[in-house]
């Protein structure tokens, strides 16, 4: 299991945001004996009329907040995993149902928090969590009610929590491995800046490009910048004071998109790398898009939507006609651990619990992901330092590829993520 010591650090983070609940939960079952979540009954449009229920909550960005363009194919891509599951027979007896409680939470942690309170006592686990702070409120929460649920996020500090689960590498090896390829394939050999939202997501991201630049003997610089398109002035003007080689970028896709345009604009040639939620098709009809052909890189945690895998097929013929896009593609990812935990649970002496989910997805010795990522990047068993997953996909923008990039290196820990010492999260609010 995962380090009981390490966890106090992220504990230490957790208690300085979690907003007091709205109603209490021992996380046992109910007063007629059944697990919160799961009912004998069957689902609302059932697939299976003889199954009984399994309700899983979503917690999401849906229409205002930074990673909408994001977080809505990430919401129907889990429709279509479990609709194909129910279409499968099921998990253990039961049908999956994400449908009833969805949730738009802005991308604002105290909403997030309310939508949580709203949905606490009908839910088994939450199929997503989207955002590093929001999760963080809600955590404590999580814990006291033995409920598990999937971060829309790769925060490194994950890799700590027995309530999380997650897949592909964290912001943190992401972007080591993100440096450590422009080092290589860039010509980067001088300075690296590390642009980002303030917090866990730019924070997590930020400490990878200072282990990386310090591995690969670089000079390194760290800025701040909000949301928004148009509070970027000043995150550009400071990259241009410090003239690096390499910009390493960790905002949503807008914020990227005025950043690398912007730079461009001011004659930078240098290199750009964007954590993996900087990047959406829709950027190729905006007019930064020259700028991104020329500059930008993504580090992926897998695979683009037209990767050749049987996943991808699988969710490229679940979801049908859609326009490519890879919140599809986490979306689909993100649902094969908790099939996983779910699987396992339905073979314990109780049946499908939130206790029984909780000590199944502690005990993951891989995860079938259909290709997209090896089985043992789903592994739960062990300290963070032997089972966290270190590589990540380096894709350049393609506007001939479904979802506008392609694979310039494939899955790959570079030597600085291979090398770190992963015994605490890399970045903490502590």
């Amino acid at each position: 299991m995962r380090s009981t010591a390490t966890r106090a650090v992220v504990g230490a983070a957790v208690a300085t945001l979690v907003l007091t609940g709205c109603r209490g939960s021992d996380g046992g079952d109910t007063a007629d004996g059944a697990s919160p979540g799961v009912s004998p009954e069957a689902c609302p449009d059932a697939v299976n009329e003889d199954n009984g229920c399994i309700y899983l909550g979503e917690i999401s960005d849906l229409t205002v907040g930074p990673f909408a363009p994001l977080a809505v194919p990430i919401t129907d891509a889990h429709k279509a995993f479990w609709q194909k599951v129910n279409e499968e027979g099921g998990v253990g007896g039961y049908d999956v149902n994400i449908s009833e409680n969805i949730a738009d939470a802005e991308y604002n942690p105290e909403l997030h928090n309310r939508e949580y309170q709203a949905m606490r006592e009908d839910v088994l686990a939450l199929g997503q969590t989207l955002g590093s702070t929001q999760t963080l409120t809600i955590l404590e929460d999580m814990k006291a009610d033995n409920v598990i649920g999937v971060p829309a996020s790769w925060n490194s500090a994950w890799e700590f929590e027995d309530q999380i689960l997650e897949s592909g590498a964290n912001y943190c090896f992401e972007a080591m491995n993100g440096v450590d390829w422009a080092v290589a394939n860039r010509d980067v050999s001088e300075k690296v800046v590390a642009v980002g939202y303030p917090g866990d997501y730019g924070g997590d991201a930020g400490a990878g490009v200072e282990a990386a630049a310090e591995a690969n003997d670089l000079e390194f610089a760290k800025i701040e910048t909000p949301t928004g398109q148009d509070n970027q002035a000043g995150a550009i003007g400071e990259i241009l004071r410090e003239e690096p080689d390499l910009v390493v970028v960790s905002t949503g896709p807008a914020e990227m998109a005025t950043i690398v345009g912007g730079l461009a604009q001011q004659g930078f040639t240098g290199a750009v790398v964007g954590s993996s939620p900087t990047w959406n098709p829709a950027l190729l009809q905006s007019a930064a898009a020259p700028a991104l052909e020329a500059l930008y890189a993504q580090a992926g945690p897998w695979g683009p939507f037209g990767t050749d895998t049987p996943g991808h097929q699988a969710m490229r013929d679940a979801l049908g006609d859609v326009t490519p896009n890879d919140g599809y593609t986490s979306g689909w990812v993100w649902a094969y651990p908790m099939l996983a935990a779910l699987q396992q649970a339905a073979e314990s002496e109780g049946g499908i619990t939130r206790e029984s989910v909780v000590e199944a997805a502690g005990n993951l010795e891989e995860v079938d992901y259909e290709g997209m990522l090896p089985p043992e990047a789903g592994a739960t068993i062990g300290e963070p330092s032997e089972v966290a997953y270190r590589a990540s996909v380096i894709s350049t923008v393609d506007p001939d590829a479904p979802s506008g990039v392609s694979i310039d290196q494939d899955l790959t820990a570079g030597p600085t993520a291979e090398a770190y010492d992963f015994s605490e999260p890399c970045f903490s609010l502590q």
